[in-house]
């Protein structure tokens, strides 16, 4: 099969001239990223979508690992809500990051990047198990590694295991790939006067209780100075732009932000 060049390839190609700014990146995903329309699933031209996002991204010889959601197969805190055991509700959920890891992978090979599912929950036959040593190898080789099944713990979301995985494999920074465009003082589709954030300092995310990640997710970050990116991964190439350093969403470290 014969792959039409994409938009994140092409924003790739423009900026082969600008110094990389983020070697190694963990971008965080979310499953109801890809259900593009619907409610549950997986919309194979979304997929397709954010696989040519990452290209972009890759093709400028940044190394990522992608943390994988499940919201659209299964949310653990929702079964749990309706009478589920949580630990068991929680390990459904886990197996739903996995199918979408799976799928991810197939999209990112058939755009050309070599890419290896780790997976917290042990399963030889699906996915490797994660191994930091492995997972740091693969990504010096030029594969792409997509993490699976969170912590294998329950009571996490993926937003934890996502800061935990990135402080692991010595990640530059960890990117929140969202539908939004960054970190907003309240709800934008609620409040219009709400106002985007450029960059913002962990405490000030935590002390005005805004919803980027959860709070353990933001204070395992601020322990480890580890820079996080939000920004809208269907602006056609955004990934690109904020690998290479360009002012891209909101950036939340440990500096103030502007009030």
């Amino acid at each position: 099969m014969v792959l039409e060049p994409t938009a994140g390839a092409d924003v790739a190609a423009e900026m082969g001239r600008v110094r990389q700014r983020y070697r190694r990146v963990v971008v965080k995903l979310s499953g109801e990223a890809l259900v593009g329309d619907g409610e549950f699933g997986i919309d194979p031209e979304v997929l397709d979508r954010v696989a040519a996002e990452l290209k972009g991204a890759y093709q400028l010889g940044t190394e990522i690992a992608v943390m994988m959601g499940g919201g659209n197969i299964f949310r653990g805190l929702a079964g749990a809500r309706r009478g589920m055991n949580r630990v068991t509700a929680d390990l459904m959920g886990m197996l739903g990051t996995v199918i979408n890891g799976l799928a991810l992978r197939d999209a990112l090979e058939a755009h050309g990047m070599p890419t290896r599912v780790q997976s917290a929950i042990e399963m030889h036959q699906v996915a490797e198990p994660y191994i930091r040593g492995r997972a740091i190898r693969h990504l010096e080789k030029g594969r792409v590694v997509v993490f699976c099944a969170g912590s294998g713990n329950p009571f996490f979301t993926t937003d934890t295991p996502a800061a935990l995985r990135a402080a692991e494999i010595g990640a530059d920074i960890l990117i929140k790939a969202t539908r939004v465009d960054g970190i907003y003082s309240a709800d934008p589709e609620v409040d219009p006067t709400a106002r985007r954030f450029e960059t913002i300092s962990y405490l000030e995310v935590l002390n005005m209780g805004l919803q980027v990640m959860d709070n353990t997710a933001i204070t395992l970050c601020m322990d480890n100075r580890l820079p996080l990116l939000v920004l809208d991964l269907f602006t056609e190439g955004n990934l690109a732009r904020a690998v290479s350093g360009e002012p891209v969403g909101t950036l939340v470290t440990d500096e103030r932000g502007p009030r």
